[in-house]
């Protein structure tokens, strides 16, 4: 993101020749109260077509969640504040095998919050379609100028 802040990044038009997708996203919130970051693949916002188990942690412990059903991920823990850069790294595993539901792993830090805070995630998106779009989204807030959304393909080993 460069010059100004915005609401939303997109990935569009994505290749199908690659196995995987590693996407990066380090960020930070124009809103001091933070935002919350979703992902959703080829516009699908259908409600209980994502679901994922987290596992959270920052200074005063540990802790976690099961959301069986929503309309995007929720990529919690990661702006929470407006000082504070957070990196997220999100692996999409098999993104364009149409046999299977999509499954992904999240990785979340923001060293910049008081005492440090982080989040592990596994997701599924319930769709065997190709991924072709991916869409990051923050909360309440805008990603501030600076941010870099970088989404890599992974050819099969």
């Amino acid at each position: 993101v460069s010059g100004s802040s915005t609401t939303s990044i997109d990935f569009t038009s994505i290749s199908s020749s690659y196995t995987d997708l590693v996407l990066v996203l380090t960020h930070a919130s124009a809103s001091a109260s933070g935002g919350l970051v979703y992902l959703t693949f080829n516009n699908d916002t259908t409600n209980n077509n994502y679901s994922q188990t987290r596992v959270t942690f920052d200074y005063t412990g540990y802790g976690g969640d099961i959301q069986a059903s929503a309309n995007s991920v929720n990529q919690r823990f990661i702006s929470w504040n407006r000082t504070g850069w957070a990196t997220t790294v999100t692996n999409i595993m098999n993104y364009s095998n149409t046999s299977i539901l999509k499954t992904f792993l999240n990785r979340n830090s923001n060293a910049q919050y008081t005492g440090g805070v982080g989040s592990t995630q596994l997701t599924l998106w319930r769709n065997t379609a190709a991924i072709t779009q991916v869409t990051i989204v923050i909360s309440a807030s805008n990603f501030v100028a600076g941010t870099l959304a970088t989404l890599y393909g992974i050819a099969q080993a």
